[in-house]
């Protein structure tokens, strides 16, 4: 289907959100899945009125200028169009027989003592394969939190345990928005493993101009690729970014050649309150319970969001990638006599991609084997 027409609000929200994660940080890893968390906001936004459902829209870059919708549009207007491709786009990515393992999953949970509108549920389910399942926050807040994280745990392999932890949620909670995302490919040319060896990975910053090196991994069958950028030296500087990433990794822009590779073999899980970030990015309306309106969900406005919470987990090794949402420094490379080479031994960034949608999956910024 070429570029998906959610692929450049897609890409452009997850340069955003990578760049709100690196500001407590600018030397952690970081890793996340922009595609799952951005359905799940989809989801909300389907249930949201009023200023409520701008922000997240906003935020969402649903309505920034240029992109999907532009801002002259009434939030409602645009809605069916959203969640038409969205829903198109999760049957490209839910497709059987792939040579590869993905599973995307969302799901709301509300406290059962609210009554959540029938056309709600009917298209959440529609559009999204998802279900609001009712659970008691006010008596039974750690039955519910344990409820949550088994489902999370099922429909990512068990990779993902403890999405919410203790003291994360109490009889305050009302909604809690849970995404998961599962990713397991194999490289369309693997590592030899007797080609690893441990090797200096260099972690003094400097500043540079914008100047990357970008290399495309495609997994088996092409389908799924891992997108690296690798700036020419050590940098914290991403200017930029957000305006060429999809231009400099569009197919037409890129060319396959043969180049030997050395990247360390690495292991990340993090753990975010996305309630905060997303806040800071604009989405204020919806934690504020004097505020908030989510009267398309329950029929009234004493609804808020409690919490978002999004933990993800990916390993790069010699066959390929496992994904779901301290790394030593052992480096993996694959060379060809007489080629040019892709030496990963400073901090890059790199995206898991669906190649037919040009859609991000998964973004991480890899600084430091721990």
């Amino acid at each position: 289907i070429g570029s998906h027409p959610l692929s450049k609000a897609n890409t452009t929200f997850s340069l955003a959100l990578l760049r709100k994660l690196s500001e407590d940080n600018s030397t952690a890893n970081i890793f996340f899945s922009p595609f799952s968390i951005s359905a799940a906001l989809a989801m909300l936004m389907m249930g949201a009125r009023g200023n409520t459902a701008s922000q997240i829209s906003e935020v969402r870059l649903f309505t920034s200028s240029g992109l999907l919708c532009p801002q002259c549009l009434e939030i409602q207007d645009c809605q069916n169009d959203v969640h038409n491709l969205f829903s198109k786009l999760l049957g490209k990515l839910n497709q059987p027989g792939a040579p590869f393992d993905l599973s995307v999953a969302n799901r709301l949970y509300g406290d059962q003592s609210y009554s959540f509108l029938q056309e709600f549920l009917t298209e959440t389910r529609s559009y999204y394969n998802s279900e609001m399942e009712s659970v008691d926050f006010r008596t039974s807040f750690e039955e519910a939190r344990v409820k949550i994280n088994s489902w999370v745990e099922e429909q990512t392999k068990g990779k993902i345990k403890d999405v919410v932890p203790q003291n994360m949620v109490d009889n305050s909670a009302r909604i809690i928005l849970v995404n998961a995302l599962y990713f397991k490919g194999y490289w369309h040319k693997q590592f030899l493993r007797d080609d690893t060896s441990t090797r200096e990975f260099r972690l003094n910053k400097q500043k540079y101009p914008i100047c990357f090196c970008i290399l495309e991994m495609p997994y088996r069958g092409e389908e799924m690729s891992m997108i690296i950028l690798l700036p020419k030296d050590i940098t914290d500087n991403t200017t930029g970014l957000e305006q060429k990433l999809n231009k400099w990794t569009h197919p037409s822009k890129m060319r396959r050649r043969k180049i030997s590779v050395s990247l360390p073999r690495f292991k990340v899980e993090e753990n975010y309150d996305l309630d905060k970030v997303l806040s800071r990015m604009g989405m204020v309306d919806a934690f504020d319970e004097t505020k908030c309106d989510f009267s398309g969900m329950s029929g009234n406005k004493e609804l808020f969001l409690s919490k978002v919470s999004h933990k993800a987990f990916v390993e790069v090794n010699e066959e390929g990638t496992e994904a779901a949402a301290a790394s030593n420094a052992e480096g993996i490379y694959y060379g060809f006599s007489d080629s040019a080479s892709f030496y990963a031994d400073h901090p890059f960034l790199f995206f898991i991609r669906h190649n037919p949608t040009l859609s991000i999956l998964f973004a991480g910024r890899f600084c430091s084997p721990e």
